[in-house]
């Protein structure tokens, strides 16, 4: 058996929390919650479609360093706090992923670590 390997992005929260960026589980990369926080700094504030693509952003980064791309992703999550935003963030989850067509799920949620946070998304990719 294979031990799982963890990647860490270097983001304050892995270490203070106990987690990792991605996980590669066997053939399988799972990559923890993404926000549009690029440097300590929420970016920008207001706008779905573009946390959601800067959030996907940070996830496909951690999946190129696991040896994956968007192209071996199966699945996505997509965490929105305010309902009225799941078109912009299904357009930008749209733009991204159109052509692979994972399996996402898509659920609103009371809130976000910072209030300025309106998406967090996952992903899970699979690397036969």
């Amino acid at each position: 058996m294979i031990p799982a390997t963890r990647i860490a992005s270097g983001g304050p929260w892995e270490d203070r929390y106990g987690y990792s960026r991605a996980v590669i589980a066997g053939p399988h990369v799972l990559v923890s919650g993404c926000t549009a926080v690029v440097d300590g700094e929420v970016q920008h504030v207001g706008d779905a479609y573009n946390q959601t693509l800067t959030a996907f952003g940070i996830a496909l980064d951690a999946l190129d360093r696991a040896g994956a791309s968007r192209d071996d992703v199966v699945r996505t999550r997509l965490y929105v706090v305010n309902v009225g935003d799941f078109e912009a963030a299904g357009h930008a989850h749209g733009h991204l992923f159109g052509e692979v067509r994972p399996a996402c799920t898509s659920v609103q949620v009371a809130g976000l670590v910072d209030p300025r946070m309106l998406v967090e998304v996952e992903v899970e990719a699979y690397r036969p």
